[in-house]
């Protein structure tokens, strides 16, 4: 079937990877909550993200996303550990203001996420 439909000339997708399943760990509820993120949000920064860095804790990843006014710019992290065929969101916060690539997060926020982890 699928060779019948490659000679008329129709595409297909071949490579259909199945999507991670996401666990929420406490410390990312509790985040979500104090800055006012929906899950939908954190799930959109992840999967459109503006910005890829190696995360502060081991094995982690840290996505971005700029949000807010030209006015009043903010960024939305998203800190997470893939396990297998499991994402695990281990912190989301918004930081005010825009970060330069590559450069370090303010000792507060490393803090903050040293203790969570």
């Amino acid at each position: 079937m699928l060779k019948s439909l490659k000679s008329e000339g129709l595409y297909y997708m071949a490579n259909i990877r199945a999507p991670k399943t996401i666990h929420w760990t406490s410390h990312a509820r509790y985040k979500m909550n104090f800055y006012r993120l929906s899950e939908q949000k954190v799930r959109s920064v992840i999967h459109s993200p503006k910005r890829v860095e190696e995360g502060i804790a081991p094995d982690t990843v840290a996505f971005l996303q700029s949000s807010g006014s030209q006015k009043h710019p903010h960024e939305i992290w998203v800190m997470a550990a893939d396990d297998g065929n499991k994402r695990r969101i281990i912190s989301a916060w918004r930081y005010p203001g825009i970060t330069t690539p590559g450069k370090p997060l303010p000792a507060e926020i490393l803090l903050e996420i040293k203790n969570a982890v």
